[in-house]
């Protein structure tokens, strides 16, 4: 009894310390250089059309279709950041990756998800360098990982 309070107290406290933040371009670029993973959710055409930010692990979280699988999606986000480490997730504008940081914040156990505000195409806009895709799609694909 007295394990499962404590169990239960322990889950609730990472709960609370839980949080999504939204960054900016500035902010971005600062927490990739400190080495804090980017994980971008697009799907592959999107990846193609404008590229990606350097370093990014491309795991797309919602289809064509807007259906997503969350679990199957968590289990390959793990490798790249544990939960309780930090996360940084990206899409095209900003909106796909609202409901995946809470996901993540909420009932995956990550206690800091950043948020790229007004994703890919704010960074572009804002000079943001992009690298093509191609080779992270080809490396992402033969380890069916993306």
């Amino acid at each position: 009894m007295h394990r499962l309070l404590i169990a239960s107290l322990l889950a609730f406290a990472q709960l609370a310390r839980a949080e999504v933040i939204d960054i900016d371009n500035t902010q971005l670029e600062k927490l990739r250089q400190s080495g804090v993973p980017v994980i971008d959710i697009r799907l592959q055409t999107e990846w193609e059309e404008t590229g990606i930010v350097a370093g990014s692990s491309l795991l797309t979280f919602f289809d064509a279709q807007g259906k997503y699988d969350a679990a199957a999606w968590l289990e390959k986000v793990k490798p790249i950041a544990k939960p309780g480490e930090p996360v940084i997730v990206i899409c095209r504008t900003g909106n796909r990756t609202k409901p995946v940081s809470q996901f993540l914040s909420r009932q995956a156990g990550y206690t800091t998800v950043y948020n790229v505000r007004h994703g890919i195409k704010g960074w572009i806009s804002a000079g943001g360098p992009v690298i093509p895709a191609s080779q992270s799609i080809a490396a992402c694909k033969a380890t069916k990982t993306c």
